[in-house]
């Protein structure tokens, strides 16, 4: 190792986006090593819009493993992040920087300390997959340092430990995660079905209802699904394989119809395992439901989808529409449903790819007030207003996998102290 004196400093920055499952994970078959069910498939979502910055920064002066998550230290002790630690320590490499006068060798990585800080450029703990965009940027930017070998794939067995859907964050655009049949766990590993730019066509729009932590967590609901659901092994057995199948071939061919008929149909199943499961799991409010209605009753007036909707571990609305103009219609309808107060300004309402907004037509809160009905409400049945139920709107669309930020200036910890900025 190089001479301690010098107090080096050693310091990797990624970001890693986050994903939406379209086809869901719920319950383990092995709770320790994050064996799921069944398979499933996500839509990686732009690190543009929604991502997980992570500094990994490593040197003989650190005394102890620490680590920052949106500006507060939390604690490294669960078994989660101590299982990625060992997992990427034991597979670490030699490494030298010469200019710097640094020589690590594999046996070193074991005695040195980590600082890692990390950033949700979105609400943690929501519903958004704020986890697995987190330990999928803690592997792969802790795997870049300690320069390990290993390709995407065996990386998203490591990630699977920490947050079973950060295995899908490894990867952009399209992604199945095989739940695998090997004991250990070694098959049960994330693969890309298509790339980003496969079917660009698509918008995604979210609605973010709430940004408050939920009250039943994703693990803690997976396990009382298991142990108390008459629905979920049907479902497991029975129901996604065939889904699994269905989906595969509709990203491979584009095909949004059968596209958004499967995710909306297993969003829902997945909130109806959610409500057999003893106590019930309520992650969706009203604001979620009136939402899906709109949706619904848009589909049903067009003769075929033009919005695919899914709901994860929370309240909070993904939609996919089929294409741009089809993507300003929805978010028209939207701001016409769901207006923000008068006094908000229309670049936090609606944030994320702006020109959506343009393309609807909305410069600020006078275009929202004479937005006109959709069409679809017909008769004379009142529409129905519910100013201030969204929070705001995330415009994005598919995107890329896990990237290194080069820029210094992007690092969160200081490469003079290793503690952040």
């Amino acid at each position: 190792m190089a001479d301690q004196s010098k107090r080096w400093i050693l310091m990797t920055t990624a970001q890693t986006p986050t994903n939406i499952a379209v086809i869901k994970y719920w319950g383990k078959r092995d709770e320790n090593l994050i064996l799921p069910i069944n398979d499933s498939i996500s839509v990686t979502l732009d690190p543009e819009h929604l991502c997980t910055t992570t500094t990994v920064a490593v040197s003989p002066s650190f005394d102890r493993d620490r680590m920052w998550l949106n500006k507060k230290e939390i604690s490294l002790s669960s078994d989660r992040y101590q299982r990625c630690l060992r997992e990427i320590r034991s597979r670490a490499n030699d490494f030298e920087d010469e200019k710097k006068g640094i020589k690590i060798t594999k046996e070193d990585w074991e005695n040195l300390h980590v600082h890692i800080d990390s950033y949700n450029n979105f609400p943690t703990a929501a519903g958004l997959a704020s986890s697995a965009a987190g330990f999928a940027c803690f592997v792969f930017s802790l795997a870049r340092l300690m320069n390990l070998k290993e390709d995407l794939e065996k990386l998203s067995a490591i990630a699977r430990q920490g947050s079973g859907s950060a295995c899908r964050s490894l990867y952009g655009g399209f992604v199945k995660w095989n739940m695998g049949k090997n004991d250990d766990g070694s098959d049960s590993v994330a693969v890309q079905l298509a790339d980003e730019k496969h079917w660009d066509d698509l918008v995604i729009i979210i609605a973010v209802v709430s940004s408050r932590q939920k009250e039943t967590s994703s693990t803690t609901g997976m396990r009382e699904t298991v142990e108390t659901s008459k629905l979920i092994q049907h479902r497991a057995k029975e129901v996604v394989p065939k889904r699994i199948v269905d989906m595969e071939e509709a990203i491979k061919n584009r095909d949004f119809p059968s596209f958004a008929r499967l995710a909306c149909s297993d969003s829902n199943q997945f909130h109806a395992v959610c409500l057999d499961t003893s106590p019930p799991i309520f992650y969706m409010n009203d604001t979620s439901h009136r939402i899906i209605g709109c949706v619904e009753k848009w589909n049903s007036a067009e003769g075929s989808p033009q919005v695919a909707y899914t709901f994860d571990a929370g309240p909070n609305a993904v939609l996919i529409a089929r294409n741009r103009k089809v993507a300003a219609l929805l978010l028209q309808r939207l701001l016409f449903h769901f207006p923000p107060h008068p006094d908000t300004d229309m670049d936090s309402y609606v944030i994320g790819d702006k020109s959506i907004l343009q393309d609807a037509g909305v410069k600020d809160i006078n275009d929202v007030e004479a937005l006109p009905p959709p069409p679809e409400i017909k008769g004379n049945i009142p529409a129905q207003k519910y100013m201030g139920d969204v929070s705001y709107f995330i415009c994005t669309r598919p995107g890329r996998g896990p990237v290194l930020l080069g820029d210094e200036s992007l690092a969160l910890l200081s490469l003079e102290t290793g503690l952040p900025k």
